[in-house]
């Protein structure tokens, strides 16, 4: 039964989206979690219940941890948001949270635990695990070590598998394997900085990375960006 039931962190950007429904074409029963710890706003938040509704995730349970009381990120603190860049200048950029995926992928651990899911998915990619140290495929690695080290049904039963199968994908790869898989991209939010409701600012980093990814894949982005393109 473990083995057939896998749950995934779901932030509402494309990737997790894109590795939910990647999960949800591979298992039988799949939940989703997703975690507000504090981020600069709830968009994703929303986004995120859509996805999962969309994507028929079979749970999907949302849980507060307060990452904002430590700040030291410009997503959980008063520092600005890079714009305008064309690309991560920094080998960690100011939008790296600290411990948040550590933290995140222990909440997902234990949700797993206690639905008797075998499988842990995360959409972490390779633009990711190129600045952000906490999705780097070592961590990942340790990781799985630690889960079936530090849990029940590490030690006693078939233990956990720790997924991030757009690891070594660029964002115009994540964009063509969610649209094979279904993926609505038009209810994901990536925006970092969002100017209103629905509409993604078009100039900060998740931003320039979600333009080029529909760009570089050749499929039109359903994005509502308060800078067009052309203007950048």
């Amino acid at each position: 039964m473990r083995m057939e039931r896998a749950v995934v962190l779901l932030s509402g950007g494309m990737d997790s989206a894109t590795a939910a429904a990647w999960a949800r074409a591979r298992w039988n029963w799949v939940g989703a979690l997703t975690v507000d710890y504090g981020q600069r706003h709830a968009l994703e938040l929303r986004a995120a219940e859509q996805v999962g509704k969309a994507l028929g995730m079979d749970a999907h349970l949302q849980v507060s941890v307060g990452l904002h009381a430590f700040g030291g990120s410009a997503l959980t603190d008063a520092f600005e948001v890079p714009k305008h860049r064309q690309g991560r200048g920094e080998s960690i950029p100011v939008t790296y949270v600290p411990a948040r995926n550590t933290v995140l992928l222990a909440l997902l651990l234990a949700f797993a635990e206690t639905r008797q899911a075998a499988h842990l998915v995360l959409g972490a990619n390779a633009l990711d695990f190129s600045g952000y140290p906490d999705c780097r495929p070592d961590y990942l690695r340790a990781f799985q070590r630690m889960a079936n080290l530090g849990t029940r049904a590490g030690r006693e039963a078939e233990g956990f598998f720790l997924h991030a199968p757009l690891l070594h994908l660029s964002k115009a790869g994540i964009v063509r394997l969610g649209s094979q898989l279904g993926v609505d991209f038009s209810l994901t939010f990536s925006c970092y900085d969002p100017p209103a409701e629905g509409v993604h600012c078009g100039t900060c980093d998740a931003c320039h990375l979600r333009r080029r990814g529909f760009v570089e894949a050749g499929i039109p982005d359903p994005t509502k960006y308060a800078q067009p393109a052309a203007d950048l």
